[in-house]
């Protein structure tokens, strides 16, 4: 052999000296973390001191939770953890880097690099109501036991920034328990929905001001007295939306169905709104999701909300935005057709309610403004006639300096005009006296009827539903 060849390297060595230098790196590093955090329990430490194996060899199960419902998550979370007995939770530092790695990821550099320390657990305030809030566990890891086999559920809130949902990631050493704890929480996650009997909207913009897309809104009871529509017309829609719900259990006893569509059309401003907000506020335990706009093409999740949290009440505003006939575009209306099998796809026996509202309703698909099981009871809440608007003037002007007389005055002036435009005028005779500084009276009104039926406020009565001189 030439002496100046280089002497062949035993295998068995090169492998003694690596695993020395992993070594030697894994100890750099958890000095490292010792220093920044003075804690040298890694999470992996943790889990194997819970679970009592190595975790490294156990299967995770995940479980991804529409943002949506991430707020009943945490709570169904806390249900079926609040079961046992000493259950704990802790928190995983490591920065922004564990969020984009999962449970599975964590633990294997936690155990082969000391990466991960336990921490503090991370929340989050989350609206849980119109004027409440719930503290959410946004990063933690729950241990505790089910059935006697020990559990870590790593929790996690959703990260529209980063494109993640809210996630469970489960790993036990019985992953038949895994699968029991993650079918428990979906169960709890309807049992205790905190959207149960809530008034609320969605939204496809997860960073808006809402808990995850969901607004929550006030129920404020209007009195039927307040809704001015023609007689007999609240009451049909009283019968249709509330009276099922009242006798659900003699309708399915009689082979009824209690899934049902009402429509409400007429021109704007003529309280179709209005008459929604009185049928919400009269069921006062019922859920209720409200979609407008480009909420409305959520329907699909709103229809599955409204089954497991029934009874429950899907209100569709100016539904004639996506509805509208198919012969007057070149194609067909995917929106449309989600509306129809949302309608199509709950069984009969679904306490559900589509309340509908559209000012065009001449637009509407003749397959959901017809046909049976999708409306069953379509009504006019046309312009408000002479007595109507007399009702309406002396409804909005409660409690002001108004006589009778100068009210009717006011009504029969303003023949063809919506409540939207009944409501300005009084706030506008309200104004006008301000501006003049001198108290509301008579003159005040007529002023105000004065200046919103002057032809230069032709745009405005417009915009306040006023069909003008050439009629609706």
């Amino acid at each position: 052999m030439d002496p100046r060849s280089p002497e062949p390297v035993d295998p068995d060595r090169r492998a003694a000296f690596l695993d020395a230098v992993t070594e030697l790196l894994a100890a750099v590093n958890e000095r490292e973390q010792r220093q920044r955090t003075g804690d040298t329990r890694s999470v992996a430490a943790e889990l194997t001191e819970h679970l009592g194996v190595d975790p490294r060899g156990l299967a995770v199960l995940t479980e991804d939770v529409s943002a949506l419902r991430a707020l009943d998550a945490d709570v169904a979370v806390e249900v079926v953890v609040g079961r046992t007995e000493g259950a704990r939770l802790v928190g995983i530092g490591g920065g922004e880097q564990r969020r984009h790695s999962s449970l599975s990821e964590i633990i294997e550099a936690s155990s082969t690099w000391h990466q991960y320390p336990l921490g503090a657990v991370d929340y989050q305030r989350t609206p849980s109501g119109p004027d409440s809030e719930r503290r959410v566990v946004a990063f933690g890891l729950h241990l505790f036991h089910h059935g006697g086999a020990p559990v870590a559920l790593l929790a996690r809130a959703a990260s529209p920034q980063h494109g993640q949902e809210a996630r469970l990631e489960v790993v036990s050493t019985d992953e038949d328990t895994a699968v029991a704890v993650l079918a428990e929480i979906r169960e709890a996650m309807i049992s205790h929905s905190v959207l149960r009997g809530q008034v609320f909207s969605l939204s496809a913009n997860p960073f808006g001001p809402s808990a995850g897309g969901v607004t929550f809104v006030p129920r404020r009871p209007v009195p039927a007295d307040d809704v001015i529509l023609p007689e007999g017309t609240l009451e049909k829609v009283e019968r249709q939306v509330l009276g099922v719900a009242r006798h659900r259990e003699r309708l399915l006893a009689a082979g009824q169905h209690l899934k049902r569509g009402v429509l409400l059309y007429g021109p704007p401003g003529t309280g179709k709104t209005h008459t929604v907000r009185h049928l919400l506020g009269a069921s006062p335990t019922t859920t209720a999701i409200v979609l407008a706009g480009q909420s409305l093409s959520l329907v699909r999740l709103a229809t599955e909300i409204a089954h497991a949290l029934q009874p429950a009440v899907i209100v569709l505003e100016d539904c004639d935005l996506i509805s509208e006939d198919r012969s007057f575009h070149d194609g067909p209306q995917p929106l449309l057709f989600e509306v129809l099998d949302a309608m199509d796809g709950l069984g009969a026996d679904a306490d559900v309610a589509f309340l509908l509202t559209t000012n065009r309703a001449d637009l509407l698909e003749r397959a959901l403004a017809q046909r049976p099981g999708r409306v069953d009871l379509a009504v006019e809440v046309p312009l408000p006639d002479d007595a109507a608007r007399g009702r309406l003037f002396r409804l909005y002007a409660n409690g002001l300096p108004l006589t009778d007389d100068a009210l009717e005055d006011a009504a029969a002036r303003t023949a063809g005009a919506t409540a939207s435009f009944v409501k300005e005028v009084i706030r506008r005779a309200v104004l006008l006296a301000a501006e003049a500084g001198r108290p509301l009276d008579d003159a005040a009104l007529r002023d105000a009827v004065d200046e919103l039926t002057d032809d230069s406020q032709r745009i405005t009565r417009s915009l306040l539903g006023h069909p003008g001189e050439d009629g609706p």
